[in-house]
């Protein structure tokens, strides 16, 4: 889940045998691309420029910070990283920092916290902390923030630009087993996913039309497990896809090309819909290539290709 945030403002979609239309990939698009910043604290600066472009991350550094990556949390970034660079064709650098986020420095950077134990709450608040410092974000000095999942993603803007920051749990051990492995890939590989994009949450009620995209969840109620729990990981895995669907990487071609100044903008929705069959290609190169294949779930519902 990624928050999109206006000075501490929380704002915050291939199954066998199903398919999809162009008109399923459109009304998709507009749910998860085409929403509107709101203010839910009175009295905050409404005057803070936003200005909200997929692409406005492009080439932005990653600083790792918290626990030194994990084997698997290693890979993921680094697929990831590179399907960024054969989408957006800017390459992704990424570093690991140490413990605290001061370390990260104040130029273009995402911010990665990794933990494999309890939530670092008080590191998520330093953190925060410090974004604010650097980018003028207003938020309350010394506040105390807590994690709601294993997994956040949270984006500010301030006077100084945009910082996001995203907080994720990796396996705790050498030998993760299979579901493990799934789990924590698919946490993390949304984070990225939301945060590079500005793709939002689109809630799916109806299961039997299958997924179409790693954005879409169906609500369940995890309160009752622990988070590292393999009830709690097999049924957030049950939420929605594990890896990213044909639509993802339509959208991130689509955001990558589009010449629109936003991608909130309604001319960003006509664009995907003129230049649908030629994104598609794009699309299906992409997914054909072994490079990123593990970043990818074949059981998401995939549209049918519209030749012309």
């Amino acid at each position: 889940m990624h928050r999109f945030i206006l000075q501490m403002t929380a704002i915050l979609v291939f199954s066998t045998g199903l398919h999809a239309e162009k008109s399923d990939y459109l009304e998709l698009a507009q749910r998860g691309w085409g929403y509107e910043l709101r203010s839910t604290m009175i009295g905050r600066d409404m005057a803070v420029p936003v200005h909200i472009d997929g692409r406005n991350l492009a080439g932005a550094a990653l600083c790792l910070i918290g626990e030194r990556p994990h084997p698997q949390t290693l890979m993921v970034l680094n697929t990831f990283r590179d399907l960024l660079k054969h989408s957006y064709g800017y390459p992704t650098p990424m570093r690991y920092a140490g413990r605290s986020a001061r370390n990260c420095g104040t130029g273009r950077t995402v911010v990665l916290r990794l933990y494999s134990g309890y939530p670092p709450e008080r590191e998520l608040s330093l953190d925060l902390d410090w974004l604010s410092e650097t980018h003028l974000l207003g938020l309350p000095v010394g506040r105390r923030y807590v994690m709601t999942s294993p997994a956040m993603a949270q984006t500010f803007f301030g006077h100084r630009g945009q910082g996001t920051h995203i907080v994720v749990k990796q396996p705790a051990h050498g030998r993760p087993d299979l579901l493990e492995r799934a789990f924590h890939k698919s946490i993390l590989l949304e984070e990225l996913f939301q945060s590079y994009t500005f793709g939002m949450d689109v809630p799916h009620f109806d299961r039997a039309t299958g997924f179409l995209s790693k954005l879409q969840e169906t609500p369940v109620n995890l309160h009752r497990w622990p988070w590292s729990s393999h009830d709690f990981m097999r049924a957030l895995l049950n939420s929605n896809p594990s890896g990213l669907c044909a639509f993802d990487v339509f959208m991130l071609h689509a955001v990558a090309q589009s010449p629109v100044d936003q991608t909130i903008d309604p001319g960003f929705f006509d664009y995907i819909d003129r230049q649908y069959d030629r994104l598609w290609a794009h699309t299906d190169k992409t997914l054909s290539d072994p490079r990123f294949s593990s970043l990818f779930d074949d059981s998401c519902t995939r549209a049918v290709q519209v030749a012309r």
